[in-house]
């Protein structure tokens, strides 16, 4: 008995080929739901007005140490993993929609070639792209910091505030004689040394004390003639003859005596007595220290032989050394305070004097004389001293720490605390710098705010605000 075979049932193909037809419209549908349409060009490289003021309505969240991680929401930056920090935005200029009215074509490779009008770049031939300037800015981008972020870097700041300036040169010196007070003891005529009373260098002497005795053949000579004619005189006088010639050689004489330093004393002894002095006082002229001995008993001397050298010590001269540039402010009659390393206790005033119109060639410095007395003759020549000139000083100028003071070489600039966590630099123009104080001549108003600590990290924020400012352009 034949069983049946079975058989499968056969495939029409009108259902495959609505299969496909139902596949292939339900892959339209997605494709018209996931496509993105493509932006204009000019939508791209410059957006609406609008989008851009949406943009920088939003607080965005930046890694302070990868600027360019932004995030609208607040997360850890996925390079160093440090936490995001918010940023706000900054208020944007009322004046920003009116500056791009002026239009500059410039060569897309060559961006020093910029004209009024297109046309194409004579270095390349590539058509001049269109750019909208901005005006040129003078002040520096502001920096916004969190409260945080100014307590984490130490931020310090300082008023500017008015005062008194004034400048100090510590110097170093030497002490030496005052040459207005050096005194050379010469004879009037050829002689020699009968007696001296003076034996070595050192000796202090006043004034009017016998040096030595000297004799003179040329004196001795001048005292009999004066002796003769003050007898003539005498004799004139009981005659009752005429005087006239008489007294006028007698005045002659007296003169004589007195030029080749004969002492008044004596010549008054001459006159009385009528006796001749055989050797004549030589006398000192003045109060001092003997700082050279000449001449030794029973020398013979001539006029140009300096016989004493006699020095006042009670006023000295100190002689400092100034660099060039303290030039400018040096002068006569400045003050100066005097300290010796051997009297540690002790200081002296003085006074700038003098400044020598000379530079040394190798130091490069100038010569100056300070003028101390010296009663008690504590100070000594050629004692090493140090010295303290001050300058006049400056009142009612503006003052700033120094360390808020950034100089670049090229200008100076300090970081003004706006407020609020606001923060700018500003440039100014320094004067005097003294001490842990600098004169701010420019730049700056009385009772603004400037940063003391953290500044260098907030201008380098500026510098490179600004930089990506000049980029985007």
């Amino acid at each position: 008995m034949k069983t049946p075979s079975s058989k499968r049932p056969k495939q029409t193909p009108w259902g495959l080929i609505g299969a496909a037809l139902l596949a292939a419209f339900w892959l339209a549908a997605c494709r018209s739901e996931t496509q993105v349409q493509p932006e204009p060009l000019e939508q791209i490289v410059r957006p609406t007005a609008a989008e851009t003021a949406d943009e920088h309505s939003h607080t965005h969240y930046v890694c302070p140490m990868h600027p360019q991680i932004v995030r609208d929401a607040s997360g850890s930056c996925p390079i160093c993993g440090m936490d995001l920090v918010a940023k706000h935005p900054e208020p944007a200029s009322a004046q920003t929609s009116a500056a791009h009215t002026e239009v500059r074509y410039v060569c897309p490779m060559h961006p020093k070639v910029v004209r009024d009008a297109s046309g194409s770049c004579p270095i390349c031939g590539m058509d001049l792209v269109a750019k909208h300037l901005e005006p040129a800015v003078s002040e520096r981008p502001q920096v916004t910091l969190d409260a945080s972020v100014v307590q984490n870097m130490g931020v310090r700041t300082a008023k500017v505030r008015r005062g008194v300036l004034q400048r100090h040169v510590q110097t170093q010196g030497t002490v030496t004689y005052d040459e207005d007070r050096i005194v050379k003891v010469h004879s009037r005529t050829p002689g020699w040394i009968e007696t001296l009373n003076i034996r070595s260098d050192g000796k202090t002497v006043k004034r009017k004390d016998e040096l030595a005795q000297f004799y003179s053949p040329l004196i001795v000579q001048v005292q009999l003639e004066y002796i003769n004619a003050l007898e003539e005189l005498d004799i004139a006088q009981l005659e009752s003859a005429d005087q006239s010639e008489i007294s006028a050689r007698v005045k002659s004489l007296r003169n004589s005596l007195r030029l080749l330093h004969v002492m008044d004393m004596d010549i008054m002894n001459i006159e009385k007595y009528r006796t001749v002095k055989s050797t004549i006082p030589i006398a000192a002229p003045r109060t001092g220290v003997v700082t050279r001995l000449g001449v030794r008993e029973g020398m013979y001397v001539e006029p140009d032989h300096t016989m004493f050298t006699i020095v006042d010590l009670s006023r000295l001269w100190v002689m400092v050394d100034i660099y060039e540039h303290q030039m400018s402010w040096m002068k006569p009659g400045l003050k100066a305070t005097i300290k010796a390393p051997a009297l540690p206790e002790r200081s002296w005033e003085g006074a700038l004097e003098f400044i020598y119109p000379e530079v040394d060639p190798l130091a490069r410095t100038l010569r100056a004389r300070i003028a101390v007395a010296n009663p008690d003759g504590a100070l000594v020549p050629n004692m090493f001293v140090e010295v303290t000139i001050s300058s006049d000083p400056k009142k009612n100028v503006l003052i700033v720490p120094r360390e808020s003071v950034i100089p670049t070489g090229e200008r100076e600039t300090v970081v003004k605390a706006l407020g609020n966590g606001h923060f700018q630099p500003a440039e100014v123009t320094s004067g005097m710098w003294v001490g842990p104080d600098v004169e701010i001549v420019s730049g700056l108003q009385e009772n603004d705010e400037v940063v003391v600590s953290g500044q260098f990290l907030i201008d380098s924020e500026s510098s490179l605000r600004a930089d990506f400012s000049r980029m985007a352009e």
